[in-house]
């Protein structure tokens, strides 16, 4: 049970999903930003982007956004769940690319601190092809789910423990996105 009362039923809107229905004033924006952050017209490929939010919200332990995220990852990833738990035991192994991996070292810099992000790691993605805007939206959405994990962790909300959940969202969130989650 949350910390506070969300008015809702914490198993039918678990993690953030509760959080957003009860506070429509800033859900709505949040959701928008996820929207625009993970499916919007960005250069990287939502794939990628999730990858993004789930390597992070893993780092952070928090089991909503990372279940969550590691789901709707491996529902665009041709490779599933495999690559996504490659990516979250050892990002220096996982089977991807290297401008995506040079990408998650800055998305775990980000995870620690904002000011563990270095020129050399910057260097690196540029090295392997990453843009300065892909450079950005990574930064930006490793923030971004920091802010979200310890929002979702910080009052406590309800976490389902069966994978079957977070794969039956993934279907939504693929098919229709973010702006109608809550």
């Amino acid at each position: 049970m949350a910390h506070i009362d969300l008015g809702v039923d914490e198993t039918e809107f678990p993690g953030v999903r509760g959080l957003m229905k009860y506070r429509p004033v800033t859900g709505k924006p949040m959701m928008e930003l996820a929207e625009t952050l993970l499916r919007g017209p960005l250069s990287l490929p939502t794939a990628d982007r999730e990858l993004i939010a789930a390597y992070v919200s893993g780092r952070n332990e928090c089991t909503y956004c990372c279940s969550a995220h590691s789901a709707f990852a491996a529902a665009l990833l041709d490779e599933g769940m495999t690559v996504v738990d490659q990516v979250r035991a050892d990002v220096d192994t996982a089977q991807v690319g290297a401008k995506l991996r040079a990408l998650l070292h800055i998305a775990g810099a980000v995870q620690r601190s904002g000011r563990e992000v270095t020129s050399e790691l910057v260097e690196a993605a540029r090295t392997e092809g990453a843009t300065d805007e892909e450079i950005h939206d990574t930064v930006l959405i490793a923030a971004a789910f920091c802010m979200v994990n310890r929002y979702v962790d910080g009052l406590g909300t309800f976490a389902p423990s069966d994978p079957k959940f977070y794969d039956e969202a993934a279907q939504r969130i693929t098919s229709v996105g973010y702006r109608n989650m809550a």
